[in-house]
């Protein structure tokens, strides 16, 4: 299996509900951070390619045909190249609003975490956003030039810019198939993260 689709937007732009659209739409299965976090492989391997290790991305991304969010998202300019037919989406929400979220959630799990190896450590707090993920001007900084970045970077006719809200149809039409017939996905929102994240504790 190959990777059809590949996301480049940061966690809480709506890559959870881009997930299970994906896997509606038939590119599932998505790999997402939630996959890391219940599979003890994936994290071992990940943790390790955030330490230095070198990719082997077939077996990084074995059984899965799309990836959205971290970690795969911090490795979007390698995974354009190593996978130069899948289809590429920049999930993209206002950087205020991002921020809002992003502040509530993975930032705050970030704070809460004991271990350093975490890829919330490891990758997003200090590889994604140098050591800066509680700081709002850096952090929406990051933000902003990782959404310059794709932008300068896919070419037009490959990339889809997705924004919270755009629902099926531009979706379904960047990537071939029939729209479906039922509601686009609406998942992991502020309250449910939280939720989560209290389950875990």
């Amino acid at each position: 299996m190959s990777i059809k689709v590949i996301g480049t937007g940061f966690g809480r732009t709506g890559t959870d509900s881009m997930r299970e659209a994906l896997t509606i739409l038939g590119f599932g299965p998505c790999h997402h951070m939630s996959e890391v976090m219940a599979n003890d492989d994936q994290k071992r391997l990940w943790r390790a390619l955030a330490k230095g290790a070198a990719p082997d991305w077939s077996a990084l991304f074995a059984g899965y045909a799309s990836c959205m969010d971290w970690p795969s998202a911090h490795y979007w300019r390698d995974l354009i190249k190593v996978y130069p037919d899948a289809r590429v989406i920049l999930t993209w929400r206002s950087a205020e609003s991002w921020w809002q979220s992003f502040e509530k959630t993975i930032a705050a799990a970030i704070s809460q975490s004991q271990d350093q190896e975490s890829l919330g450590i490891s990758l997003v707090s200090k590889q994604v956003f140098g050591g800066k993920a509680h700081d709002r001007v850096a952090a929406i900084a990051v933000y902003e030039a990782n959404i310059a970045a794709v932008l300068a970077t896919v070419p037009p006719e490959r990339l889809l810019v997705h924004r919270l809200g755009d629902g099926w149809e531009a979706l379904c039409a960047h990537l071939g198939v029939p729209v479906p017939d039922q509601p686009y996905p609406n998942r992991n929102n502020t309250g449910e993260f939280q939720a989560a994240m209290n389950r875990q504790r």
